[in-house]
């Protein structure tokens, strides 16, 4: 399995990098950790999280994926082998200056403890915020970098501009740079990212690791009506997808997959994985089965023909 570099960092990660956004929520302790033990020993290396997973899921404050990701790497002695990233930026309760350094300081010690580690290999911003200086925010981060608790930073929903302007001001300071940038990327989310980030990300040698690949499961094919998520925990994720343009989507997905006798989770994982500025994608699962359609995906190539249908449809 080919691995890839992050931007200008040493850091390669596998072609598709795991969604932790379920662990304490659709997958719990128990399977969380069956899900990993297959990943890694596939050879899938780059685990995906925030503190601010899971708190849609009742009960849960913040924190619940770290402390899982974290008991499961203490368990497997692993520690070395595991790309982990983790964001910052949602947990407003007690401050709305997120980015300040006071708060960065406090999260990130947070966020270390629950993962029992001594070090982040991606550190994100998850939400650009307007208090906060740039400058005092990327100075932080470079001093985390100097201190050994971060390899290398990322930003994630940030608008085009103020991506652009950050980057500028880490160069003018010489201060590290956002080496990762984390949109929404999918087949039915491509238009936001496609129009500004994608050709300055390439420029730049900015890596890309989209979220939501599948759409929060949308594009799995499981769900054909929007009646089937009325009331469950993934209609706030979901509902947006229910479309013209979502059925469109739909209806490439199962010819595709048809003809490659693949699912359609693998299909649009493979449409993904097809798209030179797109660095790892990044997809989830509850279920053992469910992780079938990534050892599809990287096996697969999708032709000229296949691309431009489900491009077209996405539009």
């Amino acid at each position: 399995m080919k691995h890839k570099i992050l931007g200008l960092s040493d850091i390669k990660v596998a072609p598709i990098s795991f969604g932790g956004n379920v662990f304490g929520w659709t997958a719990d302790e128990k399977m969380s950790f069956r899900l990993l033990d297959e990943l890694f020993e596939r050879g899938f290396n780059f685990i995906d999280s925030a503190n601010v997973y899971s708190t849609w899921h009742p009960g849960n404050i913040g924190g619940e994926s770290e402390e899982i990701i974290g008991k499961w790497m203490a368990a497997r002695g692993n520690r070395d082998k595991v790309g982990v990233t983790t964001k910052l930026g949602y947990l407003t309760k007690e401050t709305k200056a997120v980015l300040s350094p006071e708060n960065i300081h406090k999260q990130i010690e947070n966020s270390l403890k629950r993962l029992q580690t001594d070090y982040i290999d991606v550190y994100f911003s998850h939400a650009f915020e307007e208090i906060t200086p740039i400058t005092d925010t990327l100075k932080t981060y470079d001093q985390l970098i100097k201190d050994g608790k971060v390899r290398t930073i990322g930003a994630s929903n940030f608008l085009f501009e103020k991506f652009v302007e950050s980057q500028e001001i880490a160069e003018v300071n010489g201060l590290s740079r956002y080496e990762v940038y984390q949109p929404e990327y999918s087949l039915i989310a491509r238009a936001d990212f496609e129009k500004d980030y994608q050709d300055y990300c390439v420029k730049n040698n900015i890596g890309v690791m989209g979220y939501f690949t599948l759409a929060s499961g949308f594009l799995t094919g499981k769900y054909s009506d929007i009646s089937e998520i009325e009331g469950t925990s993934r209609e706030p994720f979901l509902k947006k997808y229910f479309t013209e343009t979502g059925y469109k989507v739909l209806k490439a997905l199962v010819t595709v997959s048809e003809k490659h006798n693949v699912s359609q989770s693998a299909i649009a994982i493979a449409c993904a994985l097809a798209q030179p500025s797109i660095t790892a994608p990044i997809a989830s699962a509850s279920k053992p089965a469910h992780l079938e359609s990534f050892y599809e995906a990287v096996k697969l190539e999708l032709d000229t023909e296949d691309l431009e249908l489900l491009g077209a449809s996405g539009t």
